[in-house]
C-alpha cells in the first residue's frame, strides 16, 4: 500500500508530481514496488482532489502490479484504515510506504519484508546521528537529548496482515491519533523490528529534500 495523501503545504507545490530526473515523485516510488519481485499487488491511496492525477501516474508506473485506488480520510489512520479494506483478505503480509519517499530501493523493501516475515512487523529506518536538544515554546534549548538507541523511523513498514488489522481497528474505535503504521502495532501490544537502510531514503518534505533527492539519483545513474 503507497500511501500519497498528504497536502504538501510546507512545499509549496505537489510534492508527489514535482519532476525527480524526468519522472514525477510518486512514479520513483511506485516504479519501486512494481519492479520488486516480493510484491504481489499494489494499492495507492490518495486524496479525491489529487486522484485523478495521481491515479494517472501510477498506472503509468505500474502497469501490472496496481490493483486498486482508494480515497483516503483527512488523517494517515482513516487513510491506512481505507486502504487495508481493498487488501484481499488472503494476503499473508502488507507493506505500507509514504508516496514521498522516491528512492526506496527493492533491497529496503525486501530486507524489510524478511524481517516482518520473522518477527511480525518491521520497519526501515536510521540511527539518529545529530545532536539532539530539547526546545521550549520560545524557541530555547531546556535539555539535551541522548541520541543512543534513538532511530529515525521510515517506510516500508511491513507487517504480518491479521496483525496490522486488529491494530488499526483498535486505533479507529478509540479515536486514537497515529502518524505511522509501527504506532498502531505497538499499541496493540506487539513488537516492532527496525531495519536500517544503508542508502538515503528520505522523505520530500522541502524543497532542499527534492534537489538532494536529485543529486543521488544522478549518482546511482553513474554507478
Amino acid at each position: 500500500m503507497i500511501v500519497a495523501g498528504g497536502s504538501s503545504r510546507r512545499m509549496g507545490f505537489d510534492k508527489l508530481t514535482a519532476d525527480l530526473e524526468g519522472r514525477p515523485v510518486l512514479a520513483w516510488s511506485v516504479a519501486a514496488f512494481n519492479e520488486c519481485p516480493a510484491i504481489d499487488a499494489i494499492a495507492l491511496v490518495c486524496s479525491a482532489v489529487a486522484r485523478e492525477e495521481l491515479e494517472s501516474i501510477a498506472r503509468l508506473s505500474a502497469p501490472r502490479k496496481l490493483r486498486a485506488v482508494i480515497e483516503g480520510g483527512a488523517h494517515r489512520q482513516y487513510s491506512v484504515a481505507a486502504g487495508l479494506e481493498q487488501v484481499p483478505r488472503e494476503a499473508a503480509m502488507i507493506a505500507v510506504h509514504d508516496a514521498a519517499r522516491p528512492l526506496v530501493t527493492c533491497g529496503m523493501i525486501e530486507s524489510c519484508l524478511e524481517a516482518a516475515r520473522n518477527t511480525g512487523a518491521a520497519a526501515c529506518g536510521r540511527p539518529v546521528s545529530d545532536t539532539l536538544k530539547r526546545v521550549n515554546g520560545e524557541g530555547f534549548i531546556v535539555e539535551s537529548v541522548g541520541r543512543e538507541h534513538l532511530w529515525a523511523v521510515e517506510t516500508p513498514q511491513i507487517f504480518r496482515a491479521d496483525l496490522l488489522r486488529i491494530a488499526y481497528a483498535e486505533v479507529i474505535a478509540s479515536g486514537a491519533h497515529v502518524t505511522d503504521e509501527t504506532s498502531a502495532v505497538q499499541a496493540a501490544g506487539a513488537p516492532v523490528a527496525l531495519v536500517a537502510t544503508a542508502e538515503w531514503n528520505g522523505k520530500i518534505t522541502f524543497a532542499s529534500d527534492l534537489e538532494l533527492a536529485r543529486l543521488i539519483v544522478r549518482g546511482r545513474a553513474a554507478g
